[in-house]
C-alpha cells in the first residue's frame, strides 16, 4: 500500500506526537491523527491505537462513547465504533486486550467477537 493510504489514529495526543515523530521522517505521507481529527473520513488502511496498559485496567477515552463514535452513542445497541469502520480495505487494531475487554459492554463483547473471528497476534513485552 502507498503511504498516502494508511492512517494511524490514537486517542491520546501525546500519543499521536510519538508515532509521528517516529514514522513521519520515513513516511510522510502516512496521515497520523487523534480519533477526533479522523471523525467522518476514510482510508484504504487504518490503524488504531487502543493502547493503554496500566495496572488498574481503565480504558480511559474507550469509555467516553463520543471519542470512538461521533455524535451517536456507542451502547449496548451499537454494532460497532465508527473509528473502527473507516478502513476501506483493513482494520488494524493494536492495544491491551485484557485492559480494553474490562470496559464497557460494548467493549467486553467486541474482544469476545475479536477473539472468536479475528485475527488476533499476542505480542509478549519480551519480543519487543
Amino acid at each position: 500500500m502507498p503511504a498516502a493510504s494508511i492512517t494511524i489514529i490514537s486517542g491520546y495526543q501525546a500519543q499521536v506526537a510519538l508515532l509521528a515523530s517516529y514514522l513521519r521522517p520515513k513516511h510522510p505521507d502516512i496521515e497520523i491523527g487523534t480519533v477526533d481529527a479522523f471523525q467522518g473520513r476514510e482510508n484504504d488502511v487504518v490503524i488504531v491505537s487502543l493502547v493503554r496498559s496500566n495496572e488498574k485496567r481503565e480504558v480511559g477515552f474507550l469509555s467516553e462513547s463520543r471519542r470512538l463514535n461521533g455524535a451517536s452513542a456507542l451502547d449496548d445497541s451499537s454494532d460497532s465504533a465508527v473509528a473502527m469502520t473507516r478502513p476501506r480495505r483493513q482494520l488494524c487494531v493494536v492495544g491491551d486486550s485484557e485492559t480494553v475487554a474490562k470496559g464497557t459492554p460494548f467493549l467486553k463483547r467486541w474482544m469476545a467477537h475479536l477473539e472468536e473471528h479475528a485475527d488476533l497476534r499476542p505480542v509478549a513485552m519480551l519480543d519487543l
